[in-house]
């Protein structure tokens, strides 16, 4: 499996993603005029020389090795809500003042803002069903966190991650289905077709601007405010253990909730290191030292538009050479050199890590993603 940045000839399967991922999958809309301008904008963003983030939006692609075929994609937007508005719902406490103090209580509302201006958003991650094998939605999810540890430069302080609400097997969203008698009567399909292509108006022009209290609500659509679909449990897990928090704003669509973590302190991040490449016809030997394996990590090159990384369980830190030893096979697939540099993020942080990042009784990821947001 390699991740690679996306280009135009991955239009068609970008396309079968998007329809087959359903309505909540917002990022990608079954469109292909749109997709293939996201496809330009990403060619775009990773060969434009940056010095700090603006509208670049990176897109990759996971694929099969031995067959070509692209089993997923994952995205990182460099400064959402700048060029279009990001808007939420914030989860507000209400407190109804009486002049009986034992008649005052508390009411949850929800109100519409523009809260995330200029984040980075980790966002468009989806793996195929065919394709869903050990540590593929893992790589797809944390890879972005190791494009970011190597450039820095492009990506915001704070981190936001939009997952994808409760809905059912048909893409009803009960939140919808009730706020829809509210605002406007539209299906879910068409109301997130307005919201995310460019129609900035339906929002202002639809979703109240003065709170809207939950104790009105359908009890479906009051259970659904800050959960996540079932299949993207695992994904909001995982970056919850990378150290994303809910912070109260969800989406105006399908109240799923937005997930938050500064830069600095993602676990991916933080752990992702940089060393000269060294390729081996095989690693193992007795000459080993299994304290300073991973089990399993992310390698990558440090290039940009040419970037490349995979999954791989013979990459090991030699920690006396500062070097990540490699297969000559690994080293082909990422166009590694001798002496040249790679990232290297251990997948199990249990194992030995180049101070100062080891850190001790983190426990790893276990569950693998299907598909996220």
């Amino acid at each position: 499996m390699i991740i690679r940045p996306i280009t135009p000839g991955d239009l068609d399967p970008l396309l079968e993603i998007a329809t087959e991922s359903g309505p909540g999958f917002t990022s990608l809309m079954p469109d292909r005029d749109a997709l293939s301008r996201k496809i330009e904008h990403s060619v775009a963003s990773f060969a434009r020389p940056v010095t700090e983030p603006g509208d670049e939006y990176y897109l990759f692609v996971l694929e099969d090795s031995s067959t070509g075929e692209v089993m997923g994609t994952t995205g990182i937007e460099a400064a959402a809500g700048v060029s279009r508005p990001l808007v939420h719902f914030r989860r507000n406490a209400v407190i109804h003042h009486e002049e009986d103090r034992q008649k005052r209580h508390p009411e949850e509302s929800l109100t519409r803002c523009r809260h995330y201006t200029g984040c980075t958003e980790v966002c468009s991650l989806y793996l195929r069903p065919k394709f869903r094998r050990a540590n593929a939605g893992k790589l797809l999810s944390r890879v972005r966190f190791v494009f970011m540890a190597l450039h820095p430069e492009r990506f915001a302080d704070k981190v936001i991650a939009e997952m994808r609400g409760v809905s059912d097997d048909t893409g009803q969203s009960p939140f919808w289905d009730w706020l829809k008698h509210q605002v406007a009567d539209l299906d879910f399909m068409s109301a997130t077709q307005l919201a995310c292509c460019s129609q900035s108006d339906f929002i202002e022009s639809f979703i109240p601007a003065t709170p809207l209290y939950t104790r009105q609500m359908t009890n479906a659509a009051r259970a659904a405010i800050g959960q996540v679909h079932n299949d993207t449990r695992p994904a909001r897990h995982m970056l919850e253990r990378e150290g994303f928090r809910h912070r109260g704003f969800v989406d105006l669509l399908d109240g799923g909730p937005t997930l938050e973590c500064r830069k600095a302190d993602i676990v991916s991040v933080r752990d992702t290191f940089i060393a000269s490449a060294c390729a081996r016809p095989r690693t193992v030997g007795p000459e080993r030292d299994k304290r300073a394996a991973p089990e399993s990590a992310i390698v990558a090159n440090t290039a940009c538009s040419e970037f490349r990384a995979t999954v791989s369980d013979r990459a090991w830190w030699d920690p006396e050479a500062n070097r990540v030893v490699v297969t000559d096979q690994v080293a082909r697939d990422l166009n590694l050199g001798d002496r040249s540099l790679a990232g290297c993020l251990p997948l199990d942080h249990q194992n030995a890590l180049p101070e100062p990042r080891q850190r001790p009784g983190h426990n790893p990821a276990t569950e693998e993603i299907r598909y996220a947001h």
